[in-house]
């Protein structure tokens, strides 16, 4: 005897999911006024096209390219000292914001670490060009202040998710509450604070490239003049640029991680 076929059920919350999604998008889509019929064109390819091909061939001068590996090692400089000076002063914060100087401290703590992340890192640079001028060091501390709102709530979730059988086992055999956090927590804590920190380097590296925009100094300060002045030649030079130090960066934050996992 054959067996019944069953019934398909429909998953009723599913499709009003799915409708909801699809009005909200149609709607947002008639609520802007977008066309994408302009967008995919033939005049709209064809224009696309000639502007791609109007950045070809890039400036290769010697004097533009000494230019641009300065401006290069600017804004390296910039990601890796905002970075190491974020992760200081997000591990500052961790410590109360971790529960371990009592729930008072932890909730002010946190409210900082909230207001240091909630602002982005553009409107950062924006307020730290107005006070310390044009140049990297606004963009130092544009990156320093946002990403240590970031690592600060990381590293104090990390810290309350710690074991503390180490950390117990020290103070035990009458080892002080520092010292049992610096040889108890700390070695099981290390290897994630590390992976935290180069993946906000790896991020900061390209913030710090947008963020010269604004006058925060770098490649981005160097392709916004560019393109301010339709040297589309030169902008292809500087965003080339951009690519290679980003690739750069990714492979050494890689390197590093992996070795961190060796050695643990």
């Amino acid at each position: 005897m054959a067996s019944e076929a069953k019934p398909v059920r429909i998953c009723t919350k599913c499709l009003l999911m799915g409708i909801a999604v699809a009005t909200a998008v149609s709607g947002s889509f008639a609520y802007l006024s977008l066309d994408i019929g302009q967008l995919v064109s033939a005049a709209a390819a064809r224009d696309m096209l000639h502007f791609l091909l109007s950045f070809f061939p890039p400036e290769l001068a010697p004097a533009f390219l000494s230019k641009t590996a300065f401006s290069m090692l600017e804004t390296l400089a910039v990601s890796a000292i905002g970075t190491l000076c974020a992760a200081l002063f997000g591990f500052a914060l961790a410590l109360p914001a971790s529960g371990m100087y009592g729930t008072s401290l932890r909730a002010l703590s946190r409210l900082l670490l909230n207001l240091l992340r909630a602002v982005p890192e553009l409107v950062w640079a924006t307020l730290t060009v107005l006070v310390a001028g044009l140049g990297p060091f606004a963009g130092t501390l544009a990156l320093a202040l946002h990403t240590a709102g970031v690592l600060g709530r990381l590293f104090a979730e990390t810290l309350e998710n710690a074991p503390d059988a180490p950390a117990r086992a020290l103070t035990e055999v009458g080892s002080s509450h520092a010292m049992a956090f610096v040889y108890g927590t700390l070695p099981c804590v290390q290897p994630q604070f590390l992976a935290y920190v180069l993946y906000r380097w790896e991020t900061n590296i390209r913030m710090a490239a947008i963020l010269g925009f604004v006058g925060a100094g770098g490649l981005g300060q160097m392709l916004y003049y560019e393109l301010s002045l339709f040297h589309l030649p030169q902008a292809c030079t500087v965003i080339v640029a951009m690519l290679v130090l980003a690739a750069f960066v990714d492979t050494a934050s890689a390197l590093m991680r992996r070795r961190s996992v060796l050695a643990h």
